[in-house]
């Protein structure tokens, strides 16, 4: 065995100004070196859930049968964090514990702050959310200044749940079932493949490159879309943008509370949607069995394939109806159009408060 003896040492002025311009960088990095290597952990099973107050969590592809987690500590108080791990409420966890009340989170901004309520085990969030402590998270001030950057990679067939309340989250190329539950961050996710559940109360969402059944829900934010495809999509979002491009669906349902609605390329069978307020402009790609647009301000523009055949009504409270494809008219007025299109099969049914409504070819 090698023993190592530690014996004080005589510093001279440049080699003392030389270690404190060294300790000053180690604390400004987030504390001692060895805080800032990254962590690694192995979670068994088919069910695992993820839980970080504060940082960064990235879902990505693995190989192998276990789900693997690298965890890197960062702030001045990093040490203070700890990473526990085990089965809660029948899957397996890794939950970094943040102790104290108040959590220093610098990407937050100054005058940004949200709380949520932690649990003793430092799980959070879920259908349950009363008990353990409340946690403020602010920009500024006094606090526990640390964070946690997490890294999880996920083989195929697996079922994943991850949960942060300030940062920003990414799912890349995971093929399964996948739950992000967000407080105050954005989320992207390329490549994924089986059901996605994305739920932010403030921050972007954004979903490329997807094959499965989608449920996004933000309380604001925009929410950008781009070569989805599945069973179904429902988009619930209280104020923000929704700009999607090649989207495919039997069923689409989007529930938007404000904001300009941009759909184009778009496949649907049923597509339901009602927007509180802003412009909406779609267009098709194929025939609808149901089109339900309920506007309650704002312009609405609809395209239609030369394809399309559907009963169609019109009705807006204040605004024209506009129609550039050829319709079967059957009653009229400046702001109610009924008739038919094509061959009549599908239904088409336009409800606009304020703003007039027009019907193009796609």
């Amino acid at each position: 065995m090698n023993h190592v003896s530690h014996r004080a040492v005589r510093r001279g002025p440049l080699a003392a100004a030389l270690y404190s311009a060294i300790a000053a960088v180690s604390a400004t990095a987030g504390g001692p070196l060895a805080a800032q290597q990254p962590e690694r952990f192995v979670l068994r099973g088919d069910d695992v859930a993820i839980y970080n107050i504060v940082g960064a969590v990235r879902l990505e592809a693995g190989s192998g049968s276990d789900v693997t987690v690298e965890v890197t500590r960062r702030g001045n108080d990093a040490p203070k964090l700890r990473v526990e791990t085990g089965s809660i409420r029948g899957r397996e966890t890794l939950r970094v514990i943040y102790p104290g009340d108040r959590v220093v989170f610098g990407d937050f901004g100054e005058d940004s702050r949200t709380t949520l309520r932690v649990r003793d085990d430092g799980t959070f969030g879920g259908h349950d959310e009363s008990g353990g402590r409340r946690v403020t998270i602010t920009g500024s001030g006094d606090g526990l200044r640390a964070s946690a950057d997490v890294v999880v990679r996920v083989p195929r067939g697996r079922r994943i749940a991850a949960y942060l309340a300030g940062g920003d989250a990414s799912v890349t190329n995971v093929d399964g079932e996948v739950l992000v539950d967000l407080w105050s961050a954005s989320v992207t996710a390329r490549g994924t493949r089986g059901r996605l559940k994305l739920d932010t109360g403030s921050g972007e969402v954004e979903v490329t490159d997807a094959q499965g059944d989608i449920d996004l829900d933000t309380g604001s934010g925009d929410v950008r879309l781009t070569n989805v495809k599945g069973e179904r999509l429902v988009v619930d979002a209280g104020s923000g943008g929704l700009t999607a491009q090649s989207v495919e669906a039997p069923s689409i349902k989007l529930d938007l509370g404000s904001g300009q609605t941009r759909l184009s390329h778009v496949r649907a069978k049923r597509l339901e949607l009602d927007s509180g307020s802003g412009s909406v402009d779609l267009s098709l790609d194929a025939d609808v069995e149901s089109l339900v647009i309920d506007a309650g301000s704002g312009e609405v523009t609809v395209g239609v394939p030369e394809s399309l055949g559907a009963e169609l009504e019109i009705d807006t409270g204040s605004g024209g109806v506009e129609t550039e494809v050829p319709i079967t008219v059957t009653r009229r007025s400046s702001t109610h159009l009924e008739g038919r299109i094509g061959d009549g099969e599908g239904r088409i049914r336009i409800d606009s408060g304020s703003g007039g409504v027009r019907i193009k070819r796609s």
